[in-house]
């Protein structure tokens, strides 16, 4: 496997949304999770805290590239138009157009 970026970002969803957007999760549509994994998105993890912050997690061998793979691809589309309406964003963007990578400061392997 190629050499890999370990990305972390934060978004905010919504506080009277958590228990919704957290269904919501339970049940990834399989379309999405393939899409997902065929632009090269891996151990992809996202964990909420209960005010609201969504911390997510992946590796990748190309962030930027993992995005725009993914916003070609028509079920990413629709998944964005769905989840809109669960992330705090004065700008109203989509979720996937919010991330911004933290900088790693540290590993231990």
């Amino acid at each position: 496997m190629p050499d890999m970026q370990r990305v972390c970002f934060i978004l905010y969803v919504k506080k009277d949304r958590l228990e919704e957007y957290k269904e919501r999760h339970k049940e990834v549509w399989p379309e999405m999770q393939q899409a997902l994994s065929e632009t090269g998105w891996h151990n992809y993890s996202l964990f909420l805290r209960d005010d609201g912050m969504l911390i997510g997690y992946v590796e990748t061998p190309d962030f930027e590239k993992a995005l725009s793979g993914m916003a070609a691809k028509e079920v990413n589309a629709r998944w964005q138009a769905e989840m809109n309406e669960f992330f705090e964003d004065p700008e109203g963007r989509n979720a996937d157009e919010q991330m911004r990578p933290l900088q790693q400061v540290f590993y231990l392997a």
